[in-house]
């Protein structure tokens, strides 16, 4: 997957992907655990790091969830159907954007953000 496709990407909900770009270095989370990715999150932009190694689905299903689980982070007024979502929730919905959209794009990210509740860009 071409990750550059996603570089100064605007999303819907006023959202922008800086950058998109695989670490070498091992990943962990804010409680110690070992992660799959990072984003980084200032205002309503987003620069996301993923751990090298995944599989094209896993890369896609990652991304789905980067982005989701940082717009609802970043917005000021996050769709109803996101304020009580948690690591699981967040997972389980990049798995069905993934089945429903297809691999991650700049348009399916816009799909899967539309599905759940944002809009504008």
């Amino acid at each position: 997957m071409d990750l550059t496709q996603f570089d100064h990407l605007e999303l819907l909900g006023g959202f922008l992907v800086l950058s998109v770009k695989v670490s070498e270095e091992p990943m962990i989370d804010a409680i110690g655990r070992e992660a799959l990715a990072t984003t980084s999150i200032v205002g309503r932009e987003f620069e996301i790091t993923l751990a090298c190694g995944m599989s094209e689905k896993e890369l896609s299903v990652t991304l789905y969830h980067e982005v989701l689980e940082a717009a609802a982070v970043a917005s000021d007024d996050p769709p109803e159907s996101l304020i009580e979502f948690n690591e699981a929730d967040f997972d389980a919905a990049a798995y069905a954007a993934h089945a429903k959209f297809g691999p991650a794009s700049p348009a399916t990210l816009n799909h899967m953000l539309r599905f759940h509740g944002f809009d504008e860009l």
